[in-house]
């Protein structure tokens, strides 16, 4: 079976990360829609195998702002009711969870670091099983959260967001969190986030030494849930 998959990058450096590996791996091509470089609705959002919708510094609720979101959210609606298989990482989770109708809202508090998974007894039998916080930390970075959607699973929680990856048939997939940070591309992070850290007073020189830390068993527990994933996909194709 053919695959190909459709990628919606916001802000150039968050894309696909160590996940595009597993992707490339497999012969899966990726094709990049950057937002604002090309018509948010030009691809047919049915037509690929994999919809993956990355993260940015935006609300997913910001729409008189950001007109990119209303057909966006068009698109995700769209591929959740043909069941098909869907992704969505920080920013694209929260607008997954709005496209099935939850409330998405600022948390009261950013999530910016490292902190471990705790998983429900749906993730640890799940894919998500690999992010575990018994073998790996967690890359968080964001201030909004959402409500867990009608008919959605709950698979990871942290003490400050509790709808940290949820699950919704086998086909779709959000994860609040980051876990396709690559260490040896995380620099850009920190320069294009320069002035959220500073605002919050996060030191860069802590987050740059737990990413070099922490990321590589990431990348490796990351490559692992994707993996077992993508294969539930191919089960059910």
């Amino acid at each position: 079976m053919n695959h190909e998959v459709l990628a919606i990058r916001h802000v150039h450096f968050e894309d696909l990360g160590s996940l595009e590996r597993v992707l490339g791996d497999r012969g899966w091509p990726v094709r990049y829609l950057d937002v604002g470089f090309a018509r948010i609705e030009a691809p047919d959002p049915v037509a690929p195998s994999l919809m993956v919708v990355l993260g940015g510094p935006i609300g997913a609720y910001d729409d008189e702002r950001y007109p990119t979101l209303g057909p966006l959210l068009s698109m995700i609606e769209r591929r959740v009711a043909a069941g098909l298989p869907t992704l969505g990482i920080c920013l694209g989770a929260q607008l997954i969870a709005r496209a099935m109708g939850a409330r998405v809202y600022p948390s009261g508090h950013a999530e910016i670091g490292w902190t471990p998974l705790t998983l429900t007894d749906a993730g640890r039998m799940s894919p998500i099983r690999h992010l575990d916080g018994n073998l790996t930390s967690m890359l968080h970075w964001h201030g909004d959260t959402f409500d867990l959607p009608l008919g959605a699973t709950r698979l990871a929680s942290t003490s400050l967001c509790e709808n940290q990856a949820f699950s919704f048939g086998n086909h779709v997939l959000g994860l609040q969190c980051h876990p396709e940070i690559r260490t040896e591309r995380f620099e850009p992070w920190l320069i294009g986030h320069a002035s959220e850290l500073a605002a919050h007073g996060l030191s860069v020189q802590q987050l740059r030494a737990d990413t070099a830390h922490f990321g590589p068993s990431l990348e490796v527990a990351a490559w692992r849930m994707f993996d077992e994933w993508l294969d539930q996909l191919d089960t059910r194709s």
